[in-house]
């Protein structure tokens, strides 16, 4: 790993909160945050949680999200979403898109059939991609965008992912921003905006101002699912007014 490797690992872990790294047996280039299985060990992360091998140098020479694909491999066990899923759900889109959507983590349909977003809130997302383009006359569609989530395995029941699961996962996604290189990024929902900002703070307090995720604006809004609620009207029209900032930043 070169300096300028290093540097971006380092601020890698620094969005996702960790500040303490220490270099694993693995060799040069290999990272490992606090309380990651060491290779040489097989320590494990919890009672019944798989080890995981150690993390590949992040954003390699000539990387590509063909490699990214591989690197997760077609049986990812590194944590213990592993377990119950039926498929890895990497993302999906245009791989040159000038703007990306971030979500939380697959849902059941989402797990059935390896794309992310195509559920009930995947269908909203896509009428609010679709519809407010077209309004703006802004000439795109969902296809023309990159939907991805934090973690690549739906969690059980839909629960939140937790740290150790983000922190392992985050590594790809990071890759898949790093290559994309998109002009905006847009955060659904809290666990991603906690993600990507490494704030505490959700959605209601970052909304409605722009953020960054390394040099690329970023803004945060509701995940679609929230949306779907019936009580959240002024949630529906502040989504979309978000969506209507962030296609004019990016397509006028």
């Amino acid at each position: 790993m070169n300096r300028d490797e290093l540097l971006e690992a380092l601020r890698f872990y620094e969005d996702l909160g960790i500040t303490d790294l220490y270099r694993s047996s693995g060799g040069p280039g290999t990272l490992v945050p606090p309380g990651s299985a060491l290779p040489d060990q097989g320590v494990r992360r919890g009672s019944g949680d798989p080890p995981h091998p150690p993390l590949l140098p992040l954003a390699p020479t000539d990387d590509a999200l063909e490699k990214i694909q591989q690197d997760i491999g077609l049986d990812c066990r590194r944590c213990r979403l592993c377990e119950q899923r039926s498929k890895i759900v990497f993302g999906v889109g245009n791989p040159q898109a000038g703007l990306v959507f971030v979500g939380e983590g697959p849902g059941a349909d989402e797990d059935a059939q390896g794309i992310p977003f195509v559920g009930r809130a995947g269908q909203l997302l896509t009428q609010m991609i679709d519809n407010t383009a077209a309004k703006e006359g802004i000439p795109i569609r969902r296809a023309d965008v990159y939907i991805c989530n934090v973690v690549k395995c739906r969690p059980p029941e839909n629960r939140t992912p937790l740290p150790d699961e983000m922190e392992i996962c985050g590594e790809y996604l990071f890759r898949q921003l790093m290559v994309i290189r998109p002009k905006a990024i847009v955060a659904l929902g809290s666990t991603a905006a906690k993600a990507l900002l490494a704030t505490k703070d959700g959605v209601t307090r970052l909304r409605g101002r722009w953020h960054q995720w390394r040099d690329i604006p970023l803004i945060v809004t509701y995940h679609p699912s929230y949306l779907l609620r019936p009580y959240n009207q002024n949630a529906k029209r502040e989504a979309w007014e978000d969506l209507k900032t962030v296609l004019h930043f990016v397509y006028d």
